[in-house]
């Protein structure tokens, strides 16, 4: 009886030890994304912003300590998949964050699914990762390709905008997102007069399209490119005088705060819509640009409100856990019903999808004593993404 009795006694004593261990366990979360390359400064600018999230609560969730762990994709599918079986089953992350390329994303859905990692999308936009890919394990706190730009068509339309040219990257991003523009502009009235897709981060002179799109006619041309891409668009557009004869306008991130200083005077005029824009005059933005600009010395841009996003979701789903990170299925639903007031507004998760449910701003590039800035023209408000072809 005495030997039972102490056997018993030795197997409690080891469970809660072993309970009391895996609670002083560091809470780890994998950061997937570009930290080298041409688009490096997205992955940079998304991190920063989660760091400021976790040093609002000391890098501490319930006696947890809070460990960010990197991993470069260097924007590649297969590095991404294979840095991404590390993360989960090396390093043992209780959350994974990232992507910024949407076919990264893609790459890694199954093996997070399989493995049943929560994992938050905090810049992709393929339609399909909260369509007919969703998952009760996958978070989006970014955008859908449509959501961003399927209000434009009907706003434009009603600014005055009849004809419309489309000019984008030839990849499934800029594709989606000139099909969700085309579609509502279309249903709104308006008519496209022709589309040109350029050759993916392979475009140095846009020469021979300026041309076409200036003598098609178009009220306006309706654009998307990132990185370096944008910026010399907007340069090439501005010195071709191709707003001399019509609006300049499309998805935001042409013209993001990161390209601004590069584009210059260029930039002026353009009008696009985004998830947020730094001239946001709320209390929780006004204090997350003065803690960023004091941090990192920039303003801070549309990635680096996704990332800080993120944080705050992660930080109140761990605290309404008190840490606990062991069941991976509730961990993932208490993401989801995280719901927040950030530096771009309301947010919070579609039930039906796990899309975020966001505002939408639409600007124009303005000049300022410092230079230009995106001067806020409308607010469209708790924007979803239909989700089609989701079942979660």
């Amino acid at each position: 009886m005495n030997i039972k009795f102490k056997v018993w006694f030795i197997i409690i004593i080891s469970i809660l030890l072993s309970s009391t261990l895996s609670k002083a366990e560091n809470l780890k979360i994998g950061m997937l994304l570009p930290y080298s390359g041409a688009v490096a400064i997205i992955g940079e600018e998304i991190t920063n912003a989660l760091e400021l999230a976790f040093e609002e609560v000391n890098y501490e969730i319930s006696g947890r300590k809070l460990e960010i762990i990197r991993a470069d994709t260097e924007y590649k599918p297969n590095i991404a998949l294979k840095k991404a079986r590390e993360l989960i089953f090396s390093k043992k992350v209780d959350i994974l964050a990232g992507t910024v390329s949407s076919s990264v994303a893609l790459a890694v859905r199954d093996l997070v699914v399989s493995t049943k990692t929560p994992f938050i999308v905090a810049n992709a936009g393929a339609n399909q990762i909260t369509r007919k890919k969703c998952s009760k394990y996958i978070i989006r706190v970014s955008f859908s390709n449509y959501q961003i730009n399927a209000p434009m068509g009907p706003w434009l339309a009603n600014y005055g905008i009849k004809t419309a040219f489309l000019l984008s990257a030839n990849y499934a991003a800029g594709k989606e997102q000139m099909s969700a523009f085309k579609s509502t502009f279309e249903a709104s009235g308006g008519k496209i007069v022709g589309e040109e897709y350029t050759p993916h981060r392979k475009t140095k002179d846009f020469g021979p399209y300026l041309g076409r799109i200036k003598s098609s006619g178009a009220d306006a041309v309706y654009v998307f490119y990132a990185g370096g891409e944008a910026i010399n668009f907007i340069k090439q557009a501005h010195s071709f005088g191709l707003a001399d004869v019509m609006k300049i306008t499309g998805a935001g991130w042409t013209t993001s705060p990161l390209f601004i200083p590069a584009q210059k005077k260029a930039a002026l005029g353009f009008i696009g819509i985004l998830n947020y824009v730094p001239s946001i005059e709320t209390k929780e933005n006004l204090e997350f640009q003065r803690a960023y600009k004091e941090k990192f010395g920039r303003i801070a841009s549309e990635f680096a409100v996704q990332g800080y996003d993120t944080g705050k979701m992660i930080v109140e789903a761990l605290k309404s856990l008190s840490g606990d990170t062991s069941n991976k299925e509730l961990l993932a639903e208490e993401l989801s019903k995280v719901s927040i007031i950030g530096p771009r507004g309301p947010l919070t998760i579609d039930p039906k999808t796990n899309n975020v449910i966001q505002n939408m701003y639409i600007f124009e590039v303005v000049n300022s004593a410092n230079g230009p800035v995106l001067k806020i023209l409308d607010k469209i408000e708790a924007v979803k993404d239909p989700g089609t072809g989701c079942s979660l």
